[in-house]
């Protein structure tokens, strides 16, 4: 197997939990790159959003990738801006798995719904309509991926079977 997998997928797709179950079934090391951006820069993603904005948002996620593309089994949940950026498309690609977590607007909807105040590209009133336009952004990650497995309507654990499965025919 390749060294690591990245999961990647717009935002509440599943990376981070399902990364979490993924990485101590495979035991593997599981990194979220939101919370080593967090631990690096002493602020939340929102924080580091309204005081430094989306640009040096993107600077971190880089400098994070960095940090880790070299190590080996980690199981990466990967921001989903990640694939919005060539450089980091091809340093992916090169030598990891990449998964595409995905779900339909109406099931991410109602995940970030939730936690929308943790979430800077969400705006207070949000609406189907917002999350399938921001959706629609981020749809080249289906193009890059190794796998693109749904989650949507399923347990999380299925989709962890559903991903091993599909990783043993690589």
């Amino acid at each position: 197997m390749k060294k690591n997998i990245i999961l990647i997928g717009f935002m509440g797709s599943g990376k981070s939990s399902i990364g979490i179950r993924l990485a101590r079934r495979l035991k593997r090391t599981f990194v979220d790159t939101d919370r080593e951006i967090e631990k690096v820069t002493g602020m939340t993603i929102a924080e580091l959003f309204r005081r430094h904005g989306e640009i040096r948002f993107r600077s971190e996620e880089k400098l994070v990738l960095n940090k880790f593309i070299n190590q080996e089994n980690l199981v990466i949940a990967a921001g989903g801006s990640f694939t919005l950026d060539g450089e980091n498309i091809r340093v992916l690609k090169e030598n990891h798995v990449i998964i595409c977590l995905k779900a339909s607007p109406e099931e991410i909807f109602a995940r970030v719904n939730r936690k929308k105040g943790s979430r800077p590209l969400l705006k207070k009133a949000l609406t189907i309509q917002d999350v399938e336009q921001l959706m629609d952004a981020y749809k080249d990650g289906e193009d890059i991926a190794d796998l693109v497995i749904n989650t949507g309507g399923k347990p999380q654990e299925q989709i962890v079977d559903e991903i091993i499965e599909c990783l043993k025919k690589l």
